[in-house]
């Protein structure tokens, strides 16, 4: 199969998969990903079909949506690729930016690494910052029946990798706790610049919600 019916191929197939995710998780968030990959790929020497694989299929079956199985993505993945006869080194290569793309609190050590995988990770990572950043979170926040805020609550960070999963913190809290951390934790060039504006939003939008929360503004 050519690259581009493979590409085609492999965006309905997730628009069919996500077709009923949470709006943070849906495919809207699956073509900013891809949209942002290759941009940064633009600057990068990389094998550009396994970014766009691997952006497009690096939330297929999140694992907070799936009690927690960290297996299912890859596996959907896996086999969606090889019955589409896809090389077994660009699917392994998909696989291992699937199981190594997340935050997980912080302290996950990623087994796995390349240029293609911190392509993915930081066009993933840059859609949970700035302006869409703040709208995922709330809505995520909202789709869990967490308050938006709670000053009594403090944000805890360095958890490990379960904690994490297993949080029910208020949703302001997830920006200490994760947003406000990615600007220093993006691998390319082009992700850091466009993740300092990103994060240069958030603190913007947070020194405003605390005054609108305490009444001086």
């Amino acid at each position: 199969m050519e690259d581009t019916t493979l590409i085609q191929t492999t965006i309905s197939f997730v628009k069919e998969k996500l077709k009923d995710a949470e709006g943070g998780h849906d495919w809207f968030h699956i073509e900013r990903v891809y949209k942002n990959s290759l941009l940064i790929a633009k600057e990068e020497k990389c094998d550009l079909l396994v970014v766009q694989l691997g952006a497009l299929l690096h939330d297929i079956a999140d694992s907070k949506f799936h009690d927690g199985d960290e297996r299912i993505g890859p596996e959907t993945a896996r086999a969606f690729l090889s019955a589409n006869h896809v090389d077994e080194g660009t699917i392994d290569h998909v696989v291992q930016i699937i199981q190594n793309i997340s935050f997980k609190g912080g302290n996950f050590e990623k087994k796995f690494d390349s240029i293609e995988l911190q392509i993915v990770q930081d066009a993933d990572r840059l859609d949970a910052i700035g302006a869409i950043g703040v709208a995922r979170t709330f809505n995520y926040g909202g789709f869990k029946n967490r308050p938006i805020y709670n000053p009594d609550i403090q944000p805890v960070l360095n958890m490990s990798k379960d904690a994490y999963k297993n949080s029910t913190a208020p949703t302001l809290n997830h920006f200490y706790e994760k947003l406000l951390l990615l600007k220093d934790k993006m691998n390319t060039s082009t992700g850091k610049k466009l993740a300092q504006q990103r994060h240069e939003f958030m603190e913007s939008f947070l020194s405003q919600f605390y005054a609108e929360w305490n009444g001086e503004k």
